[in-house]
């Protein structure tokens, strides 16, 4: 039997977006084994009810737990918002959840406009108001819901036309309003920054929650005596998908010791 701590970390997303949180636990916790399921079938929670989203958070929660999760990382915004509390108070491991950079760019700000790029389901939930309301009254904040950009990404079409057209439309009123920060609502969206960055020039700072997550991770294993302290082999990076397994190979592309496998989920 594995030691717990070389058991994986766990990692559950509305689909391929959260490899971006991935990518960033793996580059700073790389001898860590990870699992990672990508509900893709399901995308995007975002358009779901609370309840829907508890559900299906409940459903992704109990597969990593069976798979040996020793914590589990909800790198999803909209399943954060909205499922984490109830994750928490129902099951005994850990759980580390993603929320939008707004903290730091609203501190940051020259301007005293920020803008939020996020599902509908993060910027009508709870927390994300308990979140903004935090905040300095004189930050003004524009924000958009960035409706049919997961299924785009999902679909693999992250260079389209479509792709740019939606972009253009979201974006544009933040820059007409002054932000000078944007800040990324969704573990997809970071895939769409060559884009978002060619919308903006350098004007704007663009911020996501990758890093601040990946680092929390971390102090959240040390806390717990769960780092993985063993470098003698490669460790084990684990992909299920419940949808095209192409999209996500291509996403993966780069990375080594990387197993990918559909899911009937």
């Amino acid at each position: 039997m594995k030691a717990i701590t070389q058991q994986p970390i766990g990692i559950f997303d509305s689909g391929i977006g959260g490899t971006s949180i991935w990518k960033e636990i793996h580059q700073l916790l790389p001898n860590e084994n990870t699992i990672y399921l990508s509900d893709s079938k399901h995308a995007p929670y975002g358009q779901k009810s609370t309840k829907e989203i508890i559900d299906l958070s409940i459903k992704n929660t109990d597969f990593l737990i069976k798979k040996g999760a020793k914590v589990i990382v909800v790198a999803c915004n909209t399943a954060t918002t909205n499922a984490i509390e109830f994750l928490r108070n129902n099951y005994a491991i850990p759980f580390i959840g993603i929320e939008p950079a707004i903290k730091p760019a609203s501190l940051n700000t020259k301007t005293g406009t920020i803008g939020i790029l996020a599902t509908k389901g993060t910027l009508n939930s709870a927390l994300f108001e308990k979140t903004t309301s935090s905040l300095n009254n004189e930050i003004n904040i524009v924000e958009r819901v960035g409706e049919g950009l997961v299924e785009l990404i999902e679909n693999g079409d992250i260079y389209s036309k479509k792709m740019t057209t939606l972009l253009k439309k979201y974006i544009t009123p933040m820059l007409e309003e002054k932000c000078d920060y944007i800040v990324l609502g969704c573990t997809h969206y970071p895939y769409l920054l060559p884009q978002i960055q060619k919308i903006t020039g350098n004007k704007v700072k663009i911020i996501d929650s990758g890093e601040a997550v990946a680092k929390q991770v971390k102090k959240i294993l040390q806390q717990q005596n769960l780092l993985n302290s063993i470098t003698s082999k490669q460790p084990n990076n684990t992909f299920y998908i419940n949808k095209d397994v192409r999209v996500l190979e291509a996403m993966l592309k780069d990375y080594e010791n990387c197993e990918i496998s559909f899911l009937n989920f």
